[in-house]
């Protein structure tokens, strides 16, 4: 894989282009790339087939990589709305003069060469690109075979408007073969920062096998809880649109976790879920007894222990009855993923403890949890989720792709001290 990092020098050489470019160019180049991918459309949506081929349709994996006419406009919208927003580079984040007659700002910067790590999901490579763009970073993207010839595609159409504008080489396309990943992962003073998006176990070996710093974004193991004082109409709408909106996203439910005496209600939570969408319920032996007769029999499994702390991303729930409100705090720091998490209740006092002992990146209280997008908090898109506290958490936009510098300026001052 010598190729490779010969292929990142030029990335990291090229990325030096970008610091000078005016945010007007930028707007001029996103919004070129979003008008010829949609004029261009039927290639990518090809390419995108072929993929799909070689993807068994049961496969939770198989929506995330389903490119359509639909699907690819909103890409493209979002792609049109990250040109509009308001550049992030050059900001004064701080500034003071010292008693020394020194003047300090602290100015915003991008943070150079970004690599992302990603799994059968195209449209990333159009987000991961318009982000970077942006913000001034080039971009390392390194799909999965999954999603090899859209990926390739989508880049083809992307390197062709940079190169009218003499910036191809600050979006570099990786091999697809998992052979690859090593040397980005240990391309020190090359590539500033890797981002994983993906499942736990890409999430692990990034982070275990990288000698460049890590931001983990992606799985999320999401759970709701139903408090006594809830609002049983308010709950049975967001329950299940948590679980069913879309259930291959990270923000999807994954463990709905019930106060006890509301274990009667719980018929009407899952109302309908066994008809419309065939969702496989892993309840415990309480709401097991509580579902019996009111569920689907076929879809109705006694939950093991196994069943919990599980990312679904497919049309599965796991079910669990607690005593009270530190049990469910307990459950929950136990299993998460701290990417999202909520409570449906009506005392206030029970809300404000969830909100402020609950640790995750998005906490939500009467909300379902898909909600957690970087497009709807207003962001315009987002290069993933980080489930981490250093740097960025949450949604991670166009502020979260900047670091920062400290610029002195000065009249001759030196240091006697």
């Amino acid at each position: 894989m010598e190729q490779i990092l010969i292929d990142l020098k030029s990335v990291q050489a090229a990325s030096r282009q970008l610091v000078s470019l005016e945010d007007a160019q930028i707007q001029q180049v996103l919004n070129e790339v979003a008008d010829l991918a949609w004029k261009r459309r039927a290639d990518i949506l090809a390419a995108n087939q072929k993929d799909l081929q070689r993807m068994d349709p049961s496969d939770p994996k198989y929506d995330r990589l389903l490119l359509n006419d639909d699907r690819l406009k909103s890409i493209l919208d979002d792609i049109r709305r990250v040109a509009q927003l308001p550049s992030p580079l050059g900001q004064q984040l701080e500034e003071r003069t010292l008693p020394n007659g020194l003047k300090l700002s602290r100015m915003s910067v991008p943070i150079g060469v970004i690599a992302v790590i990603y799994e059968s999901r195209p449209n990333v490579t159009f987000d991961v690109f318009s982000l970077c763009l942006k913000t001034g970073n080039a971009c390392v993207l390194k799909g999965s075979r999954d999603a090899k010839d859209s990926n390739t595609a989508i880049v083809d159409i992307i390197h062709e408007v940079l190169r009218a504008h003499r910036l191809e080489g600050v979006v570099y396309l990786a091999p697809a073969e998992r052979e690859a990943l090593l040397p980005i992962l240990t391309a020190e003073g090359l590539i500033d920062c890797a981002i994983p998006r993906g499942s736990q176990g890409l999430i692990d070996f990034v982070r275990k096998n990288a000698s460049i710093p890590v931001i983990e974004t992606g799985a999320g193991i999401v759970h709701t809880y139903v408090d006594g004082s809830a609002d049983l109409v308010k709950a049975r709408a967001i329950v299940q649109n948590a679980k069913t909106r879309r259930v291959s996203v990270c923000n999807a439910l994954d463990c709905l976790i019930l106060h006890k005496n509301l274990l009667g209600a719980l018929p009407q939570l899952l109302s309908g879920m066994d008809k419309s969408d065939q969702v496989e319920v892993y309840a415990d032996e309480e709401s097991l007894e509580a579902l019996t007769g009111h569920y689907s029999g076929d879809l109705l499994r006694p939950a093991r222990e196994e069943d919990f702390g599980v990312e679904w991303l497919a049309y599965k729930l796991s079910i669990k009855v607690v005593a009270d409100m530190e049990e469910a705090l307990e459950h929950i720091a136990r299993y998460s993923s701290k990417h999202s998490e909520a409570i449906i209740a009506e005392d206030q006092p029970t809300i404000d403890r969830f909100l402020k002992q609950v640790d995750a990146a998005c906490v939500y209280a009467n909300v379902s949890t898909a909600f957690s997008d970087g497009g709807e908090f207003g962001l315009g898109a987002e290069i993933g989720i980080s489930t981490q506290k250093l740097h960025a958490r949450g949604p991670m936009g166009l502020r979260e792709m900047t670091s920062y510098k400290w610029v002195v300026r000065g009249d001759g001052q030196i240091r006697t001290n």
